[in-house]
């Protein structure tokens, strides 16, 4: 077998695993969902289907899946099934550009280890990130139900505010990065904290820039509908919001694209402010564990690729479970609280934050 057809499949493999990660990773966190809520409210929590309740998931889908696929009479057929593909497709797409580990070698050739390699990244991100909102508006407007139609009208002006803010702070990183390709920004933050022998930053980009980090996390909330930035569920106010229509397979799609967008956001926090898969000091522990299994060759960098991975499962982790945790904590916004802060204190904030970056950027 030539070392291009080896390349060929490893391509191939690689974008199958990215994608069936994507939709395992829904079920963890469903049961990670329930059981920190019960932690955070004294209850129990899942423990009747399968040991400690971790099947629960799967009872989950298979009552999606037996629910009669049910559509009001004056929906529109054809857009009211679209809706849900177009809010759970974004995210995927959006996985499918984001670097996982550094490259490995395969067939003699670096093979870096995301389905999509471009220069423009982030670019791509921001672009495919904001895509959701049109399946939300369309699912919202297709119900032919006056909150459903409340909840997209909420969701579109919403993502409106909040990416804004969210590609300002994004743009603060590039600035100090000097590029929008993702494996790049990864490469300037392989120190946890220092300066480049050109006297520019080359740590993590949260310590460079504190207040983008905050801006692109809250935004990130926002961008997701999670509370306290639900507007477009509000049940107290909208029964279900956008998806008050739905059930069965295509609410299981607006649920999957949460979830899945939930992991999009924590990733690329990760990547652009907390060094993707660097962490101190591992290159020494990359020399170590090369040392330990004897690799050689193109075996050292996947070996390097395996930890580094794992250094951004865990930040990933951190901030799910964040995610998570906030959702159970904190009230939800009103809505004009929600506009207000998204209009008269993120943005100014990130534009302010961009500029002063800039005018640093070009002094030094």
């Amino acid at each position: 077998m030539s070392n291009d057809t080896v390349y060929l499949i490893a391509s191939l493999v690689k974008a199958v695993v990215i994608f069936l990660a994507g939709v395992h990773v829904v079920p963890i966190l469903v049961i990670l969902e329930r059981r920190i809520s019960a932690w955070v409210q004294f209850r129990i929590g899942p423990n009747r289907v399968g040991p400690l309740g971790l099947l629960q998931p799967l009872a989950d889908l298979v009552k999606f899946i037996s629910k009669e696929d049910f559509k009001p009479a004056n929906a529109s057929p054809l857009l009211f099934g679209l809706g849900p593909i177009l809010t759970a497709l974004p995210p995927f797409l959006v996985l499918a550009m984001i670097p996982l580990a550094p490259s490995i070698e395969v067939g003699g050739r670096p093979l870096a280890l995301s389905v999509v390699d471009t220069d423009l990244g982030l670019l791509f991100v921001l672009a495919l990130s904001s895509l959701s909102v049109y399946g939300i508006a369309i699912g919202g407007w297709s119900s032919d139900n006056k909150y459903s139609l409340l909840g997209g009208l909420r969701s579109s002006a919403q993502m409106v505010s909040y990416e804004l803010a969210l590609g300002l702070s994004a743009l603060a990183v590039v600035a100090i990065a000097g590029s929008v390709s993702l494996p790049e920004i990864v490469a300037q933050q392989s120190q946890f904290i220092g300066f480049a022998e050109n006297g520019r930053w080359a740590g993590w980009s949260v310590f460079a820039q504190p207040l983008a980090f905050i801006l692109f996390l809250v935004a990130g909330f926002a961008e997701t509908n999670r509370l306290p930035f639900d507007l477009p569920e509000a049940e107290s106010e909208l029964v279900g919001g956008y998806h008050t229509e739905y059930g069965g397979t295509k609410f299981a799609l607006f649920f999957m694209g949460e979830y899945v967008a939930m992991l999009a956001i924590s990733l690329m926090i990760s990547i652009l402010f907390l060094g993707g898969w660097h962490f101190p000091g591992d290159k020494a522990v990359i020399d170590w564990a090369v040392g330990l299994v004897g690799a050689e060759g193109a075996a050292v960098t996947w070996v390097a690729a395996l930890i580094g991975h794992l250094a951004l499962l865990a930040k990933v982790g951190f901030f799910l479970f964040l995610f998570i945790q906030i959702r159970w904590t904190l009230p939800r916004f009103r809505y004009d609280q929600l506009m207000t802060l998204g209009w008269k204190v993120l943005l100014p904030l990130a534009i302010a934050n961009l500029l002063l970056t800039g005018a640093v950027v070009s002094w030094s």
